[in-house]
């Protein structure tokens, strides 16, 4: 599921980022992301279900401002990015990974997309070794990626 905030606010934060996070998107996030977990754990389905939170990439180390900005903000960055990870069996508090002192580039145990989808994969149940076949009978693995160890419990 995919949840989108519904009020014309975008995390696409190229100028004014600090009072646009401030002010309009980590609140609301804070607040249905806390009800989400406690709703989850007060209906006893926490354990069973993994929320994952998670964008297509991170944010440049470098704050700047854009010709005709009132306000500096950040540009897409592929390298390093932070994903959230609850419920269904994770071990809350745990940090995994580190980003070098600039937040640029993987320091120490850097994962791949394809570790984010073994982990998901991995928290249903489906084996590494899963795969279906096309139409000419060729195998094709589910993912190839592997899980992301020192997550769950």
């Amino acid at each position: 599921m995919q949840v989108n905030l519904g009020n014309n606010e975008t995390w696409d934060t190229h100028e004014a980022a600090f009072p646009n996070l401030k002010n309009f998107l980590l609140p609301l996030m804070d607040r249905a992301v806390s009800a989400l977990l406690d709703d989850l754990q007060e209906r006893g389905l926490l354990n069973s279900t993994l929320v994952v939170m998670a964008g297509e990439f991170g944010r440049t180390p470098k704050i700047f401002k854009i010709p005709g900005a009132s306000l500096p903000g950040r540009d897409h960055w592929g390298a390093v990015q932070s994903v959230f990870f609850a419920g269904g069996g994770v071990q809350g508090g745990n940090v995994v990974g580190a980003s070098d002192k600039h937040g640029a580039y993987p320091d120490r145990d850097p994962k791949h997309p394809e570790d984010l989808a073994a982990t998901i994969y991995d928290a249903l149940g489906i084996p590494r070794s899963f795969r279906w076949e096309d139409l000419s009978g060729r195998p094709h693995h589910i993912y190839h990626g592997h899980a992301i160890s020192g997550l769950f419990t």
